[in-house]
């Protein structure tokens, strides 16, 4: 099995390169040695290496930085993944594309099925959006797996903000009234890694967290364990606040709780994302 992967210098990436199986032959990409909106270079790149599978981690997922840099995020989360999309049903390659939940507008009040309305509210979402449409276009066979609020212990998120600000601040304010599913970066990698090798159907699946939480909570729970590990000796004072009262420029779906009742079949569990915050905060403190 010969797979490419983009995005490799990201969370999902450096996560897919620890776990993906030594019979596999791994084509590692970035920025850098594969330009994904330069349509030419992706298909100069299939053609040459001719990948049986191509795994799409890369996107532009600074969700602030979206609304002032539209064009890049457009070319990096859109025309991107259509670039991959023509080059893999033309080499036929199966390709597996990462979406995100902020696809849709979080007024819903229990977790969105595959095929419920999207409605993006911000320039990411809706970026993203695009990018799940033109791969369905181009290659209808292809996998798309919308995940949330990601973390490891790679690259920048939450949990590594939340330690960076403990020691730094002695009280702090966290949004409480957004709600969705933390996701470890490592288990995407092995459920991508598990529908490849159970030749899986084409179509949107729904990857995230066991458990859906707020901020606030995962916020608790992060300096909760890391003051078991002793990474912190003190932890600030953490209040609950509501979106509105949080500077941004970016809207955020207030609710994006996934069902992933079409994944299951499968026999794949949601991410056990309480269990792998112990593991993850572990590998910062080795770090």
């Amino acid at each position: 099995m010969k797979v490419l992967l983009t995005g490799a210098n990201g969370q999902l990436g450096h996560c897919f390169q620890d776990i993906c199986p030594k019979s596999w032959t791994l084509l590692v990409t970035n920025s850098q040695n594969l330009d994904i909106t330069d349509s030419l270079a992706v298909d100069n790149y299939v053609s040459m290496h001719r990948p049986d599978v191509i795994v799409n981690a890369a996107a532009f997922t600074a969700v602030d930085k979206a609304e002032d840099e539209y064009e890049l995020a457009y070319q990096i989360n859109a025309i991107g993944p259509k670039n991959l999309a023509i080059a893999a049903k033309k080499y036929n390659a199966k390709l597996v594309h990462v979406s995100t939940d902020y696809v849709f507008d979080g007024t819903k009040n229990q977790p969105y099925e595959e095929d419920d309305n999207t409605n993006p509210i911000n320039v990411y979402g809706e970026t993203k959006l695009k990018g799940e449409l033109a791969v369905l276009d181009n290659a209808p066979l292809a996998i798309i797996i919308r995940t949330s609020w990601v973390f490891s212990e790679y690259g920048n998120n939450f949990v590594k903000t939340m330690l960076k600000l403990a020691r730094e601040k002695s009280e702090l304010s966290v949004i409480d009234d957004q709600i969705g599913n933390p996701t470890y970066a490592g288990d995407i990698a092995k459920v991508i890694i598990q529908l490849i090798e159970k030749n899986a159907d084409g179509g949107i699946y729904h990857y995230c967290g066991d458990e859906s939480t707020s901020w606030f909570l995962f916020a608790k729970k992060i300096f909760d364990i890391a003051l078991d590990q002793n990474l912190l000796f003190q932890v600030p004072v953490i209040s609950p606040i509501n979106f509105q009262s949080f500077t941004s420029k970016a809207k955020r779906p207030l609710y994006s709780v996934m069902s992933m009742h079409k994944i299951k079949k499968y026999n794949l569990s949601g991410s056990n994302w309480e269990e792998q915050l112990i593991s993850c905060i572990s590998k910062i403190r080795s770090i």
